[in-house]
């Protein structure tokens, strides 16, 4: 019986795209037999080492397994030790190249898909890595004993099926040409970590320092909590000679040092303890990175460019609370967010603000809709804002001719068609009940630029209610959606695809954890979404972004906050890297992989 499942499934596969590698639209950049990324640097010498900083403000971690729901893992665990069977190039907008896997096989209609496994791969205790542990991996993460998160990522791919030894089978609910890149990127682990002496074996969701047994190029070394995690480099890593793996992670050690504080890591910096930061905070950037070993050049300070889409990050108000119900409500909180007066004062004029979902993209929506927009949108009409149809929203901006008094009478304007009136310095609705509106603080270190905005909000005549929270408070009130106001970060990512589902889909939008922090309930969002999902080619996919954008900028879900379009770099200036920059990377992940020490080898 299961063979002729799979027999029905594979043949009309034979005719289907089977590569070394993916594009989503279009044709890999890499042909079959690249040698390496061109980001990379074949030559780069293998030896020193690099040292990165964490702040932990509950003195580090207590497991090893950052795959289950409860502790904190060591940093560094992920990005140097679990390899998945595809990896992203970081050159082209969405191309999935081998890493365990040799060879990726699409279904016609891309509604399954065959990797087969490299068979050099192998785990850091010298086991074969197969088919068998890919399946095992995807089970054990979207069991119970993983983090629900996972569960959530992969819930799309119906079943995993070994076809062979070095085959294996992901069959999708749906037909997508996302989803391959989903099931590629499924981080693989051996069966045995966990197992003890004696043949007992710990519950995946009990493993805490048991170091794991992973295919990855780096093995723990010294891992002491509330200090540093050390890792070493794998003499025996499989993949050192493999395309997507050339010239890739050189370093003998990488070490991350924990911190309690920024203050404390600035200082450590300054005295030599550690060998790169990526910078965001201006503050800081512009003052606090002095010294002497920044005037002898022994750390230097990079603007990097790249070119990464912007992932929407702001402040959201909880739609289940009756008081935000109303998108004018929403949008006078935008209103009454100065901007250009925190960006200036704060932030040195260093950041832009967001202006769509997909910023700094070719899927951001611009102008007053297309043809083709208007297409999509239209059978929506009476249920959308009629400022759907025009020009694309520009966000408030206080910059002469404008001004904060501007934004606050339109805030006030707004509230007062939505039944809001200030009465005697406090705004209240028909039934004379004050608006309150509790302010929630993920840290202290928001104080600063948050205190003008609520500076703003109690000039409208709003009761303002700051709560400060800790870290593991913040994830149980907002798994329970218990909050008025306060801070998103999306997901960045080259191509939108579920995690836009999982953040506004209507089913979500009251079940406790689901990602739909924000409590969004709208048909039109959720057949935009799967408009974007099903597009069969890239002008479809920005036809589809497009509309799907103008509809959930109108609708003030989000009140945009910043992004940055270079890294804010220090680092040691024996680290070098390669003269080719790729597009699409973060600062920290691509100094690991790819930069190197240039002088170890004198110390």
């Amino acid at each position: 019986m299961v063979l002729s499942f799979v027999t029905g499934v594979l043949l009309p596969m034979d005719s289907a795209l089977s590569a070394h590698a993916v594009a989503q639209f279009g044709e890999p950049k890499y042909p079959a037999d690249f040698k390496h990324f061109d980001y990379a640097n074949p030559n780069a010498p293998k030896r020193g080492q690099i040292r990165f900083a964490v702040i932990s403000q509950n003195s580090g971690f207590d497991k090893l397994n950052p795959f289950s729901l409860k502790g904190k893992p060591a940093p560094g665990l992920i990005e140097q030790m679990f390899e998945t069977l595809t990896v992203y190039s970081l050159d082209e907008i969405n191309t999935q190249y081998g890493l365990l896997a040799d060879d990726i096989k699409l279904a016609p209609d891309f509604s399954a898909v065959t990797f087969h496994i490299n068979p050099l791969a192998k785990f850091s205790n010298g086991d074969p890595l197969t088919a068998k542990e890919v399946k095992y991996s995807f089970e054990t993460l979207t069991s119970p004993s993983g983090n629900p998160r996972f569960k959530a990522y992969f819930a799309e791919i119906k079943a995993v099926t070994m076809i062979d030894a070095h085959t294996v089978l992901f069959e999708f609910k749906r037909k997508g040409r996302d989803l391959s890149f989903v099931a590629g990127s499924l981080p693989v682990f051996s069966p045995k970590w966990g197992l003890q002496p004696d043949g007992s074996r710990v519950p995946f969701n009990k493993i805490g320092l048991e170091a794991p047994i992973t295919s990855g190029p780096y093995v723990i070394e010294r891992a002491v909590s509330g200090q540093a995690v050390t890792y070493r480099r794998n003499p025996n890593y499989w993949g050192a000679n493999i395309p997507a793996r050339r010239g890739t992670y050189n370093f003998e050690r990488v070490v991350y040092r924990i911190y309690k504080d920024t203050d404390t890591m600035v200082a450590a910096l300054r005295a030599g303890d550690f060998d790169f930061l990526s910078e965001n905070k201006m503050r800081y950037w512009c003052c606090q990175y002095i010294g002497k070993r920044f005037d002898q050049g022994e750390l230097v300070k990079a603007l990097v460019p790249h070119q990464n889409p912007v992932a929407m990050n702001g402040w959201i108000v909880n739609l289940r609370r009756e008081k935000f119900k109303d998108a004018r409500v929403r949008q006078a909180l935008n209103y009454a967010m100065d901007f250009e007066f925190m960006n200036q004062k704060i932030f040195d004029n260093e950041f832009k603000r967001v202006n769509s979902y997909f910023a700094y993209s070719p899927l951001a929506a611009t102008g007053v809709p297309s043809a083709e927009e208007l297409a999509i949108l239209e059978p929506y009409r009476q249920q959308l804002p009629a400022e759907v149809f025009g020009p694309m929203l520009q966000q408030p901006n206080t910059t002469p001719p404008g001004s904060v008094r501007q934004s606050l009478t339109k805030a006030l304007a707004l509230l007062g068609q939505a039944g809001w009136h200030n009465r005697d310095g406090v705004l209240r609705n028909a039934k004379g009940e004050p608006f309150v509106i509790e302010v929630t603080f993920a840290n202290r270190g928001q104080t600063p630029y948050m205190d003008p905005v609520c500076l703003n909000m109690t000039k409208l005549g709003m009761i303002v209610v700051k709560r400060v929270s800790d870290a593991a408070t913040a994830r149980s009130q907002m798994n329970k959606f218990d909050y008025d106001y306060t801070t998103i970060a999306l997901r960045e990512g080259r191509m939108p695809g579920a995690e836009l589902w999982r953040n506004f889909n209507s089913q979500d939008a009251d079940k406790p954890g689901a990602e739909n922090l924000i409590g969004v309930k709208s048909a039109v969002v959720d057949a935009l979404i799967q408009k974007l999902l099903n597009a069969d080619s890239q002008h479809a996919l920005e036809v589809a972004a497009h509309a799907l954008d103008r509809v959930l900028i109108h609708s003030h879900y989000v009140i945009p906050w910043r992004y940055l379009t270079k890294h804010y770099l220090i680092y040691h200036h024996r680290l070098q890297r390669p003269e080719v920059l790729p597009k699409y990377y973060g600062a920290q992940e691509w100094a690991l992989a790819y930069w190197w020490d240039s002088d170890a080898a004198k110390k």
